[in-house]
């Protein structure tokens, strides 16, 4: 048994020692930030409730009172066939979402130019799966909404308040 315990101790003893840390969100430059989006934007509403989270940011009301403004354009799905199967059936879509966004000061200073997220994630189908298939697609671009969110705001901690980009 001390065995046992021993070899699972090892694993989390290497990993604390070695500085492994979770990803958190920290060094936001800004102390308010307005985020200009569509309404209806799953990406700002993802963004916004990782903001919500950092204490060191707060969320403005309206463009003159933020230090910075988050502009989003509205997001683009797509969904293309990538595979038939010799029927003719669909075995296998792409799934797409494209955004665009940029951040500038309050006075119209442009702080990050205008930059475009592009994802993509293959999916499977299958005619006898309809529902289950239906789910997994609004997974993928649940995902995808996530992951564009994250790289927005990890492009918002190197942005340099004073300095155009």
């Amino acid at each position: 048994m001390n065995r046992r315990r021993f070899l699972a101790l090892v694993p989390a003893a290497l990993a604390s020692g070695c500085g492994f840390q979770l990803r958190r969100l920290e060094g936001i430059p800004f102390a308010s930030l307005y985020v200009d989006a569509p309404p209806g934007s799953a990406v700002a509403q993802r963004i916004r409730n990782l903001l919500v989270s950092n204490k060191n940011t707060r969320l403005a009301a309206s463009a003159g009172e933020a230090e910075a403004v988050l502009k989003l354009a509205p997001e683009g799905r797509s969904k293309a066939i990538l595979s038939l199967s010799g029927a003719g059936r669909v075995t296998e879509y792409r799934l797409g979402l494209h955004l665009s966004y940029s951040v500038s000061s309050r006075d119209g200073r442009i702080l990050a130019e205008p930059e475009t997220i592009e994802l993509n994630r293959d999916m499977t189908y299958d005619d006898a799966l309809l529902l289950a298939k239906g789910a997994e697609e609004q997974l993928l671009y649940r995902d995808m909404e996530d992951n564009a969110a994250r790289r927005i705001v990890r492009r918002l901690q190197s942005v340099k308040p004073g300095n155009n980009t």
